[in-house]
């Protein structure tokens, strides 16, 4: 397939393990990715939960990079509210003084959290127009002299290192600001699906290659996919089990980390396998997975797709990203 493949890593927690484990797993991962040809490993922001342990992503990216040689690395992503501008600017352009062009930025205007632990979180506004301004400032501290747009304040770390942002969303109001600035758009259709035609179709239809914060003439959409592929169908059905009890989990309000996987027909009465969230998904066998992934780029037009892939046991993981590039590059 022409469309490049990337992946999105929450950092996972299986029971009986520790973040210190999930951790380890994900840095094996980064470097099966690295070897695979996998196009970029993107790390995601999420506060306050028992069974991720992707809260610091700037760690996560630097330690990443420092275990590969030719993957992108980068947030997918930073959650702005979150976050002083002026810090983003400095920490991301220390790593691409580290680490090369090879960091991404993505940004999204959601907290990863919960309400209480966003208020404890909070840093800078999420209103379109400040998340605007705000991506103004980064752009210009990335530039050459490193000077904010707004301010007469410099970022000698980040001067110059041009480090690409992008703009996460999952609705048509994401999609109209990644389109407005000129921006590449992340949609994270793998968790929130109703919004994913209109929101390709608003990113496209409002692109603006010639705005002061653009920095591609043309959109450049990347799509989120659920992934699990295993040998037989049977089987990547069952691995998928991990997940589906992870968002029945998030339905229901219990904490609890990465559960093993279960009997398909167990989850059935509860509804996971209807469960609206994670209906973009490919799971299956190779030739399976790769048939609905086409199927799913070719519906949306992507330049690009992201996987995510949640497994209770890292080597079930390491195998699906595996059998995964095999079918697919």
């Amino acid at each position: 397939m022409s469309v490049p493949l990337s992946i999105l890593d929450l950092v996972s927690i299986p029971q009986g393990s520790t973040a210190r484990d999930g951790i380890a797993a994900s840095m094996d991962a980064a470097r099966t990715a690295d070897r695979l040809g996998y196009r970029r490993l993107w790390f995601a922001e999420h506060h306050n939960t028992a069974n991720l342990a992707a809260s610091a992503t700037s760690l996560l990216i630097g330690a990443a990079a420092s275990v590969t040689e030719r993957i992108r690395v980068g947030s997918g992503g930073v959650m702005f509210p979150n976050h002083a501008p002026l810090m983003v600017a400095e920490q991301f352009g220390t790593l691409a003084n580290m680490y090369g062009d090879r960091i991404d930025l993505g940004l999204g205007r959601a907290p990863g959290t919960d309400m209480m632990t966003a208020r404890a979180l909070s840093r800078s506004s999420s209103e379109p127009q400040a998340f605007a301004e705000n991506i103004f400032d980064l752009q210009g501290w990335f530039g050459a002299d490193g000077t904010a747009r707004s301010a007469p304040i410099v970022s000698a770390v980040s001067a110059g290192t041009e480090v690409p942002i992008w703009v996460l969303g999952s609705t048509v109001n994401g999609a109209s600001i990644a389109g407005q600035l000129g921006l590449p758009f992340a949609l994270a259709s793998h968790f929130a699906p109703d919004q994913l035609d209109e929101a390709v179709e608003v990113y496209r239809d409002t692109f603006s290659g010639t705005a002061p914060t653009a920095q591609i003439a043309e959109p450049y959409l990347m799509a989120g996919i659920n992934v699990m592929v295993a040998p037989t169908d049977a089987e990547a059905e069952r691995e998928f089990t991990t997940l589906e009890q992870m968002f029945l989990d998030i339905r229901s309000g219990r904490r609890r980390k990465l559960q093993p996987p279960v009997d398909p027909d167990r989850l059935a009465s509860q509804g996971a396998g209807d469960h609206a969230m994670l209906r973009i998904k490919a799971v299956g066998a190779p030739q399976t997975v790769v048939r609905e992934m086409t199927e799913f780029a070719e519906r949306t037009g992507a330049d690009e797709l992201i996987t995510v892939t949640y497994a209770y046991d890292p080597a079930v993981r390491q195998r699906s990203l595996e059998l995964l590039a095999d079918n697919w590059f």
